[in-house]
C-alpha cells in the first residue's frame, strides 16, 4: 500500500515539475505571489518539519548504535555534518553558476549537467524515502508533498534563470524522471536501514535549506512579504492540525 501511495505522490510531483512554468505564470497572479507563497510554505516546512526530523534521525542512530559504540557529543554532530555537506554542495554549484553569469560568460554545458544532476539526485532522494513517510502517516506525507511540489516552483525559476536555453530543452523532463527513478529504486532496494534513511534525510535537508533560503530571502528577488507570510502561516497551521490529530 505504501509503495502504491508513494507512486501516486511521485507522479503528482513529476506533474508539478512539468507544470512549474505554467504555475509561475498563472493568469492574473503575479509570479512574485506564487513564488513568495511557495517560499513561505517551504520555510515553515524547514523549521517545523525538516529540522525536527533530522534531530529525530540523530536520536534514532544513537539508540541503534549505542550498544556497539560510545555515543559522544561529537558523534551526535555527525548527522548535522551530513546536512551541512548537502547545504555546501548546492551552495558551491550555485556560486559557480552565478559567477559565470556575473562575469558575462555563457552558461557551461558541463556546469549545467552537474547542477542539473545535483537536483536530479535531490529529487531521487525525495521519492526514494516517500514510502517510509507514508508509513509514518498519510497526512504528514501529503503535507511534505505539498511543500516539495510548491518548492519545485522555486527550483524551476532558479534553473531557468541560470540556464534558460538548456533547461527549457530537457531540464524539467529529466527532473520529473528523477522523481520516478527514486520511486523505482525504493521498490528494488527498499530503504530499511535506520542509519541510511537518517543520512539521506539529513543530506536532503541541507539541500532544501540552501535552496529555500537562497530563492526566497534575497531582497532583490521582488518578493511579496504578505504572500510569504500567508504561505508560512498556512503550512504551520496545517502541520499543527495534523500533529494534533496524530496524537
Amino acid at each position: 500500500m505504501a509503495l502504491f501511495g508513494s507512486l501516486v505522490i511521485a507522479l503528482a510531483l513529476a506533474g508539478l515539475h512539468l507544470a512549474a512554468l505554467r504555475i509561475r505564470k498563472l493568469p492574473l497572479v503575479p509570479e512574485n505571489v506564487t513564488g513568495s507563497f511557495a517560499g513561505g510554505l517551504a520555510v515553515a516546512y524547514v523549521f517545523l518539519h525538516l529540522l525536527p526530523e533530522i534531530a529525530e534521525g540523530e536520536e534514532a542512530i544513537g539508540e541503534l548504535l549505542g550498544d556497539t559504540i560510545e555515543v559522544t557529543a561529537l558523534f551526535d554532530l555527525g548527522i548535522f555534518v551530513v546536512a551541512l555537506a548537502g547545504f555546501t554542495a548546492f551552495y558551491g554549484l550555485d556560486r559557480l553558476a552565478t559567477s559565470r553569469k556575473t562575469h558575462g560568460k555563457p552558461d557551461s554545458a558541463g556546469l549545467y549537467w552537474v547542477h542539473l544532476g545535483a537536483f536530479a539526485f535531490y529529487n531521487t532522494l525525495i521519492t526514494y524515502t516517500m514510502a517510509l513517510r507514508l508509513e509514518t502517516g498519510l497526512l504528514f506525507a501529503i503535507l511534505f508533498t505539498v511543500a516539495m511540489g510548491l518548492h519545485f516552483v522555486l527550483t524551476d525559476r532558479h534553473l531557468e534563470e541560470h540556464y534558460p536555453r538548456r533547461f527549457a530543452a530537457n531540464g524539467r523532463l529529466l527532473l520529473a524522471g528523477a522523481l520516478l527513478l527514486g520511486w523505482l529504486l525504493s521498490v528494488i532496494v527498499a530503504p530499511t536501514s535506520t542509519v541510511l534513511v537518517a543520512i539521506l534525510t539529513a543530506l536532503l535537508g541541507g539541500a532544501v535549506l540552501l535552496n529555500v533560503f537562497k530563492e526566497e530571502l534575497p531582497s532583490n528577488r521582488g518578493s511579496s512579504f504578505p504572500w510569504f507570510l500567508v504561505g508560512m502561516v498556512v503550512y504551520s497551521v496545517l502541520l499543527a492540525l495534523v500533529t494534533a490529530a496524530a496524537e
